[in-house]
This record gives structure tokens, sequence and C-alpha cells, in this order.
């Protein structure tokens, strides 16, 4: 039997939770955020800490995203711990919504992939080579949703 799979991209499309632009608040080390993707952006600035406030205070995810983007200063480390940095806002999200948490572990054991036309890394927009993108933000979401189940089943 082929395993099924789960596509997500947008908030306001099907699974559009998985999004990191959905609005659920994170609390990480004691500072709240309003998504994944502000607390996501603002760790690529750890020491500008008003930098970090002016992302947390955009009103829309995009808009983070889009002026992390463009400011400089980003952390010299970025490319090593970025996934590590996406896996803790994902795993506060899911598990600080038993909501989210219960969406995500309906998913059972689907393949789940962030369909973008254009992230080849985060999601699965095909690769300069050819190649399928990476789906790293879909891979941290079954790898979540795995502990979560196991974590379910002790």
């Amino acid at each position: 039997m082929e395993k099924s799979v789960i596509k997500f991209y947008g908030v306001g499309n099907e699974w559009g939770e998985f999004s990191n632009f959905f609005k659920a608040e994170i609390l990480i080390d004691g500072e709240t955020w309003p998504t994944t993707e502000h607390y996501f952006q603002a760790q690529k600035f750890p020491s500008q800490p008003e930098i970090q406030q002016k992302i947390r205070n955009f009103e829309e995810p995009g808009q983070a995203a889009k002026f992390s983007r463009k400011h400089s200063g980003l952390r010299s480390d970025w490319e090593q711990i970025k996934d590590g940095v996406m896996r803790n806002a994902l795993s506060a999200k899911f598990t600080q919504h038993q909501n989210l948490k219960e969406k995500l572990l309906s998913t059972g054991d689907a393949e789940i992939v962030e369909a973008s036309p254009t992230d080849s890394y985060w999601g699965n927009a095909t690769r300069s080579d050819g190649s399928e993108g990476f789906n790293k933000l879909g891979r941290l979401l079954m790898e979540i949703r795995e502990k979560l189940a196991n974590e379910q089943q002790e």
C-alpha cells in the first residue's frame, strides 16, 4: 500500500496550521512570539535585541521574513544552526497548542510535504539541478509527530 502524502502551503489552505505563518503564539526562553516564523527570523540576529524586538512586533509573519532577508548582521553560524532553530520553534508550537498537536498526530504515518512553489530547502520546490527540494519543514514536522506519538504511548 502506498503511503499517503499530505501537502500544505499557505495558512488559508488545507493543513495550513502546519505553515510557519499560521498564527499560534509560542513561548521560548521566556519570550512570546506571534508565530514560529517571527521566532525563526529573529534568531538570525542574537546579538541585536533591538532587531529581534522589531521582528517580534511585525503584525504579519511575512513582514518579519522580508525584513530579516534585507537586514545585515546575520549570525555567522546560521547555516549550521537553522534546522535546530526551526525544530525548536515547531516543537514549541505543537506542544503548546493541544489542537495543533492533535492535528499533527492525526496525520498518522503520512508523508508531510511543504508544497512550496519557490522554496527548495524548507519546501519541495524543484532545485536548480532539476531534483526535488529537500522538504526540511515537512521532515521536521514528521520528526516531531513521531516524538509526540512515542510520548503518548509511554
